[in-house]
């Protein structure tokens, strides 16, 4: 008797795909919400297409917004300069919007706290040229 990989049964493919839809929602929504990380998400995605659909993992390692993210993660394990710089503006502007219209002071303390712990960690990431700017000035 012959034992078939988990992942390749349509059920298992049917969890991994959904699952890395889920990391690509949550994934697009952190381009725009400080709190929810867009790397960490697609490098999820990524690995769920990976055993779910390789042609979706294509697809997404091409896409034009989110494949020289993933490029110089899986390459490099760096952020771009570009990317780095984005975030952090989204960052300041969500958390200063968020800090102004809470009316409670121990709240507008605990998102000052977050935000400073959030900074330094994001800041701390290594930085890359993006391989896709790379590629095109080639």
């Amino acid at each position: 008797m012959q034992h078939s990989l988990p992942s390749s049964s349509p059920r298992w493919r049917w969890l991994w795909n959904s699952l890395g839809w889920l990391w690509v929602g949550l994934g697009t929504a952190g381009i725009f919400l400080p709190v929810l990380p867009t790397t960490p998400f697609l490098l999820l995605a990524s690995g769920c297409f990976m055993r779910g659909s390789p042609r979706i993992a294509n697809w997404l390692h091409a896409h034009p917004t989110f494949g020289p993210i993933l490029t110089d993660w899986y390459q490099k394990r760096a952020i771009s300069r570009k990317v780095k710089v984005r975030a952090t503006v989204m960052i300041l502007a969500s958390f200063t919007f968020s800090i102004y219209i809470v009316s409670f002071t121990w709240l507008k303390v605990m998102l000052l706290i977050c935000l400073i712990v959030l900074l330094c960690w994001f800041l701390r990431l290594p930085e890359t040229e993006s391989v896709a700017a790379s590629a095109e000035n080639s």
